[in-house]
């Protein structure tokens, strides 16, 4: 249940810094050249410039920002970068003060200054093995009362996310009417608190904080992934038991790599 936080009457403008980094990770399996040039176009045209611009428009309505400035560019041969300048605008509807799971694609309920928001995707296939990887790394940086959390499922609903790693900081200080300092004005202990119900079905979780600086640190695996969405031009009926237990454990390898952040070689698959 949501914790009610007390009002605090601020002086002058809540100049706290709230930032909240993410990478998004899609695993597939394409092993002709053929199959891998056709993935990487699929990307590059399922998340070119304008879809990502799309995206974040969406983000600045869920969070109530006033977009400025939007800079945008796909890339050759692959990927694609939006940079979107935001600021604060008057809240549309009041924003609860509690933990808890922040919106999905509804609810504009935020208020922000002097802000950013960008987005830079990075296709890549392996020549050998067959897996090909797509990664998006978005970042939300806002100043004022409210976390950029509140759009994180959105985010997360928008990709196909095997693997997502989550650093959300608050930086810098607010003052209240008599001067005394505030370095947090919202209560919390891990971003998955802000994460929806089905989220948190579909992944495993790990989490790396450290709540006296406020830093906090999430990643996630998808916890049961069926082998048919992870085959780009192949049919999962075409492949023999043996080849279907191979392609399997090259997936989860490069899933176990990426989330723990190191190589596997020798090691078997779990």
């Amino acid at each position: 249940m949501g914790r009610t936080l007390k009002k605090r009457k601020l002086y002058g403008f809540n100049n706290l810094t709230k930032s909240l980094s993410f990478n998004i990770y899609d695993i597939n399996y394409a092993l002709s050249p053929s199959q891998r040039r056709d993935y990487i176009e699929y990307i590059n045209d399922e998340y070119n410039a304008e879809r990502l611009t799309d995206i974040l428009h969406e983000v600045a309505r869920i969070i109530g920002a006033n977009v400025l400035n939007v800079a945008h560019q796909d890339y050759e041969p692959q990927g694609a970068s939006v940079t979107m300048m935001i600021a604060e605008e008057p809240t549309i509807q009041k924003v609860p003060d509690r933990e808890g799971p922040g919106p999905l694609p509804d609810a504009v309920v935020v208020h922000l200054d002097k802000s950013h928001i960008t987005v830079h995707t990075y296709p890549e296939s392996h020549p050998e093995q067959g897996i090909s990887t797509f990664r998006a790394d978005i970042d939300i940086s806002t100043c004022g009362r409210i976390s950029p959390l509140r759009a994180l499922n959105y985010l997360i609903h928008s990709f196909d996310s095997d693997i997502v790693t989550m650093d959300y900081r608050v930086r810098g200080f607010t003052r209240d009417k008599r001067g005394r300092k505030y370095f947090m004005d919202h209560k919390i202990n891990s971003i998955q608190n802000f994460l929806s119900k089905d989220t948190k079905q579909r992944y495993q979780m790990i989490d790396v904080n450290v709540p006296q600086e406020n830093i906090f640190h999430t990643k996630m695996m998808i916890t049961r992934p069926v082998l048919d969405n992870y085959l780009f031009a192949v049919d999962e009926r075409e492949l023999s038991h043996p080849e279907r237990r191979a392609i399997e454990s090259k997936l989860k390898r490069e899933m176990l790599e990426i989330f723990y952040g190191r190589n596997l070689q020798g090691v078997p698959p779990v």
